[in-house]
């Protein structure tokens, strides 16, 4: 099935009919990192944003390789986790990719990843909208877009229901050749960068249509189209080298000593030439730093929806504060639940096929895991209303 796809964020994100219901022979996959807060504390955030990453490359390999999704997969990047709409005869080959992924997380990084797969089917039948789209940045690059309390209700899910889960098993994992983490932590311009998540009250419609007006009021106090934290991308810096613990990661996803190596080199030699060629001017032959660092920062997924918006804007304090207190009003109001993390800096994972090519998406988080931190302060809200 064909998903439709959006193009205009501000306009389309909360517009029911951008979005396809999921049919009921669909499948919500679920990836979700165990232990982040130990994970955080430890200084591993960076690994963890790694992990997640990992997570949307695999699952973007298997259903891109399906001709009826198109370039552009159904996955999204959660910070500490992602989830994907998965077509029926997709099923088991996602299945067996995720149950990979948790052992390679376990064995190669120590990270305990819990991942499994609910049934579209059991969220209708317990009166749960599963709303989709693709964020479409053209040239086959994008992510997916989610309406309706489906997509959080199958993560609860997954997280406390043994039904859904799935075990850890061996096996290949496509993808993970594309995946880096070579930028540094980009820099607040503005002062802060601010990461959102909200959840509304009200089912169905209605409480879409109050996320509607909430975006609304969030874009009067800053329009979030020019609050990227990558800006316009003039601001990052390509590193002549890759740090240790980037190459480490890298290497982490092949499986014998001589790849690894293999993979290593070809991680130095990569950010030395782009490193270079930025030095020298930005451009030499086919390779133009201006024009990637300008793609990268356009294929960024800052703005997202998944049952209510997912943000991470770079914003002065006092804007900041204006947005955190239109959310506060309509929390009061008893239309939504959110969470909010501030940081200095924004961080990036990268899933690259041909950058020559402009076929690239980018994933940010706030520095020191913003997205966890945010869902920390919005799921303690849920227990206590729960």
């Amino acid at each position: 099935m064909p998903l439709p796809t959006i193009q205009d964020f501000t306009r389309s994100c909360h517009d029911p009919a951008c979005y396809s219901q999921l049919p009921e022979d669909w499948w919500v996959a679920v990836a979700d990192i165990v232990g982040s807060t130990l994970l955080a504390t430890s200084g591993r955030d960076h690994t963890v944003n790694f992990v997640a990453g990992a997570v949307v490359a695999a699952l973007s390999a298997v259903l891109g390789a399906d001709q009826g999704m198109g370039g552009a997969t159904t996955c999204q990047f959660g910070g500490d986790g992602a989830t994907a709409a998965v077509p029926p005869h997709c099923h088991q080959k996602v299945a067996e990719v995720l149950a990979a992924l948790a052992w390679w997380a376990r064995e190669e990084l120590d990270i305990s990843l819990r991942v499994g797969m609910v049934p579209i089917k059991a969220l209708t039948a317990s009166g749960l909208a599963t709303l989709a789209a693709l964020q479409d940045f053209g040239n086959g690059d994008g992510f997916g877009q989610f309406l309706g309390q489906g997509m959080t209700v199958a993560e609860s899910w997954v997280k406390a229901d043994l039904v859904w889960r799935l075990e850890p098993k061996a096996g290949p994992i496509p993808g993970l050749e594309q995946l880096s983490c070579r930028w540094r932590p980009v820099a607040a311009q503005r002062g802060v960068v601010l990461c959102v998540i909200a959840d509304p009250l009200a089912p169905g419609i209605a409480g879409i249509e109050v996320l509607a007006r909430l975006l609304a009021e969030i874009e009067t106090a800053v329009p979030t189209g020019s609050a990227g934290p990558l800006g316009d991308g003039s601001r990052l810096l390509p590193k002549l080298l890759p740090s240790w613990q980037s190459l480490w990661l890298e290497a982490c996803t092949e499986p014998s000593l001589l790849r690894r190596l293999r993979r290593a080199v070809r991680a130095v030699v990569g950010s030395l030439i782009i490193g270079v060629v930025h030095r020298l001017g930005g451009r030499v032959g086919p390779i133009d730093t201006v024009r990637y660092r300008h793609a990268l920062a356009e294929r960024s997924d800052y703005r997202k929806v998944s049952g209510g918006p997912r943000l991470v804007l770079d914003v002065t304090v006092d804007e900041a504060d204006r947005i955190e207190a239109i959310l506060a009003r309509a929390e009061q109001a008893g239309e939504i639940l959110y969470g909010t993390s501030r940081a200095d800096a924004a961080t990036m994972t990268c899933l690259v096929g041909n950058y020559l090519a402009d076929r690239h998406v980018h994933f940010v988080d706030g520095a020191g895991l913003g997205f966890w931190r945010a869902s920390i302060e919005l799921k303690a809200k849920h227990k206590a209303v729960a």
